[in-house]
């Protein structure tokens, strides 16, 4: 059967519990997915507790829908909740990796020349403040991307490589672990595995950038539930001329298409965290997070069962 869309309902909750009064708090949050080509937000709500005192949202460089708000009243707690319907529609249909231009030529064309015309992609070839242009990195990808291998053949046998080779093992690190620290473990979460996946491909002089969004937590019949699907979720996006960005995850062993939702996208965690900011007081803090993300009615990924056909009356 031709999968044609599927339609994805996110219930997102996070709540901060601190152990003594926050004064006063201002937030950037990423909690808005985004419309794309192939992702359109049907409907969203977001609400949060206590009520902010001022509340503005702005696009950032990246074109992530970044919520700014702030809290001038003392709390002990700090609750956000967003729910979204999306309609997602294949990607990959007509992608053939073995026809997409060699690695090393799309290297060289996105490198930053001093004089040259600008090329937007290339600002995802620098290091940014967790992922370093290291050389164990650069080795580790060169393994995949052997000279004038087909981009999307080298990056998929990366993160091939990268799903065999290390272990999803929650709490071995933290938010701000850097991708060389993550590389050395051979560990961590889907955060970890998608910066280390991203330094390998920039090290090489590949533009690659962070995705932030959701897994689906209801396989359709027949799959297995991916892993990191009962929070947010981390993929790598890789640029490829003719085929625009290529997004794959290595958590997953996948390429992103109809069970990952889009949140947000940037150079590495730091650029796309959920939320962030500054406040005065509260001493230590407990998170609490839950995500949903289930099929909704119309969901051609997600059929219903086909009914029983009715018994033959006897004669």
């Amino acid at each position: 059967m031709t999968i044609e869309k599927a339609v994805l309902s996110v219930s997102h909750r996070t709540t901060y519990r601190y152990s003594t009064y926050v004064e006063t708090a201002q937030h950037l949050a990423t909690i808005r997915p985004q419309n794309t080509a192939w992702q359109r937000v049907i409907a969203h709500e977001e609400s949060i507790e206590p009520v902010p005192s001022y509340i503005n949202s702005r696009v950032d460089a990246f074109g992530n829908d970044v919520l700014y708000f702030s809290l001038e009243s003392p709390h002990r707690s700090l609750q956000m909740i967003s729910e979204t319907t999306v309609e997602l529609t294949p990607r990959w249909a007509s992608l053939d990796p073995a026809a997409t231009p060699a690695w090393d030529t799309v290297a060289a064309s996105t490198r930053f020349c001093a004089g040259a015309p600008f090329v937007p992609e290339t600002e995802f070839c620098f290091a940014s403040p967790n992922i370093g242009l290291r050389q164990d990195l650069q080795e580790y990808g060169l393994v995949s991307f052997t000279p004038g291998r087909p981009l999307a053949e080298g990056a998929i046998d990366l993160m091939h490589r990268i799903y065999a080779d290390f272990k999803y093992r929650p709490l071995s690190t933290s938010y701000d672990t850097p991708a060389h620290q993550a590389f050395e473990l051979k560990s961590g979460v889907c955060q970890d595995f998608a910066q280390v996946m991203i330094g390998c491909m920039r090290a090489i002089g590949l533009p690659a950038r962070y995705v932030s969004g959701y897994l689906r937590n209801d396989p359709p019949p027949g799959q297995v539930k991916l892993i990191g699907a009962d929070a947010s979720h981390a993929w790598v996006s890789v640029f490829c001329p003719g085929s625009g960005w290529i997004d794959l995850d290595p958590t997953n062993d996948v390429l992103a298409d109809l069970d990952h939702i889009t949140l947000a996208i940037g150079r590495d965690y730091s650029d796309v965290s959920l939320l962030r900011g500054l406040i005065l007081g509260g001493g230590s803090h407990r998170v609490d997070v839950g995500v949903t993300v289930l099929g909704l009615e119309g969901d051609d990924s997600n059929p219903e069962p086909e009914a029983e056909p009715e018994p033959e009356p006897e004669p």
